[in-house]
């Protein structure tokens, strides 16, 4: 219970007071300590002062000067005077205001009990053995014992507010994080319920926890996100493999019941290329789903883009020439980003392939890369055929998507969802004209030259 007790924020924070206390205790003690010596010195330095004094004014007059003398400060006494006693060789007191109640010894005494008309006291005495006789000056301690006792008074004080302020400091803070906490708690319980559109309440305040919901919230726009992802790959998988599924298990059927060997074999053949497809389906998806898994650590690493793109322009010349589209490009020199190569690589053969795939032989395709006025760098590829209706622009980055015009053609929809998926994983964006053909543009962050040098 006890060990409980101390990891909770109230038992921390009491603690912490507990700690800073026990602090005060001992700077106290030591202050104490050190200012009662101090004291206790400037009462020995007085009376060793007075002492002096006294003998030096009966020097020419010997024993009889130094008992005038005496006098002389007996009779001019106030409450802020010293005690004086003058005794004999026979320990007789011959001048002084006060007796000693203990056996007298040479030099200082730090508890001196005397008495004086009637009452009883202690000081701190120089005891000087002189011709004829000894002096005995004192020096009352009832001045310095207030002020030992205003120093207890204030340090006890100071110990007891200290505890009452951190417990006052534990409880508030306490109450506070257990606050928070329960908000955290409580979307934490809703989500567990199954309302996950619940985020953590945020104050604003630029706190500690203000700052943990941002990133819990954060957190669960992220979850969400992969949750809204998973459904809708679980919807497609469910909607658009259903028919090459169909298609196979058909083909497999036919197969069983063919009489004929010849078309037997034709038919599982058949089976085996619908499996096949299945199969590229199934690994563009993981492809997709890899690719936005590890959006947030791709390994990013100085690439000069401009240089791909020349590069995969020479790679795609005869594809063009083959399929009788004409390849181009303009593209600025220069242009450094940060990314992955082949995941780059990647997304610009699919986008190629779309423009050489659908449109007629003919047509002209463009690709391009500039910098832009905002720090971006901008590809766009573009070809000049029949584009796609505009409804369809805002739907052609989903899986399985195909405009009615490219139903026609060899392919599943998945590939610009791909394409999607490898900017979204750069930190850009993706856009889509068709209106005047089919352009599709991409914009990603561009870094200085000095970043490319640096190694940074």
């Amino acid at each position: 219970m006890i060990t409980r007790f101390w990891r909770s924020t109230f038992g921390l924070v009491a603690l912490v007071a507990l700690v800073l206390s026990v602090a005060t205790l001992a700077i106290g003690f030591i202050a104490f300590d050190v200012t009662h010596e101090a004291l206790e010195l400037q009462l020995d330095h007085r009376i060793a002062v007075e002492t002096n004094a006294l003998l030096a004014e009966a020097h020419d007059d010997g024993f009889a000067g130094l008992i005038n003398a005496v006098h002389r400060r007996e009779a001019a006494r106030s409450t802020a005077s010293l005690e004086y006693l003058l005794l004999d060789d026979q320990g007789r007191r011959i001048a002084g205001g006060v007796l000693a109640t203990a056996a007298i010894r040479p030099g200082y005494t730090e508890f001196f009990r005397y008495v004086r008309e009637g009452r009883r006291g202690v000081g701190q005495s120089l005891t000087t053995p002189v011709r004829g006789g000894t002096l005995v000056v004192v020096a009352d301690r009832q001045g310095l014992q207030e002020i030992d006792r205003t120093l207890v008074s204030l340090f006890a004080g100071t110990l007891a507010a200290m505890l009452l302020i951190g417990i006052g400091g534990a409880a508030l803070i306490g109450w506070r994080t257990r606050l928070r906490l329960a908000h955290i708690d409580a979307t934490a319980l809703a989500i567990i319920d199954g309302d996950l559109g619940r985020r953590v309440p945020r104050d604003g305040s630029g706190s500690e926890f203000d700052n943990l919901a941002g990133t819990l919230n954060r957190m669960l726009d992220r979850i969400a996100s992969l949750m809204d992802n998973l459904r809708q790959v679980s919807s497609d998988i469910a909607h658009d493999l259903r028919t090459p599924l169909t298609r196979l298990c058909s083909r497999i059927d036919q197969a069983l019941v063919e009489a004929d060997a010849e078309a037997r074999v034709n038919q599982i053949e058949a089976a085996r290329a619908e499996a096949g497809e299945l199969l590229e389906i199934f690994a563009a998806l993981l492809r997709i789903a890899e690719i936005e898994g590890m959006a947030e650590r791709l390994p990013l690493r100085p690439i000069d883009l401009g240089t791909l793109l020349e590069q995969m322009v020479e790679t795609y010349v005869p594809d063009a020439e083959a399929s009788q589209h004409r390849l181009s490009s303009a593209i600025t020199p220069g242009l450094w980003i940060k990314g992955d190569r082949r995941l780059l690589c990647q997304a610009v053969s699919n986008l190629l392939d779309n423009c050489l795939r659908h449109s007629p032989a003919g047509t002209n395709v463009m690709i391009s890369a500039a910098p832009t006025a905002d720090g971006a760098v901008r590809i766009a590829i573009a070809d000049n055929g029949p584009g796609a209706p505009l409804a369809d622009t805002r739907q052609l980055l989903q899986r399985f998507y195909r405009s009615e015009a490219a139903r026609s053609t060899p392919g599943n929809g998945l590939g610009l969802a791909l394409v999607a998926a490898i900017v979204a994983a750069h930190g850009g964006h993706i856009e889509i004209q068709a209106d005047k053909g089919f352009c599709v543009t991409i914009c990603l962050t561009a870094i200085p030259r000095e970043a490319v040098r640096t190694g940074e």
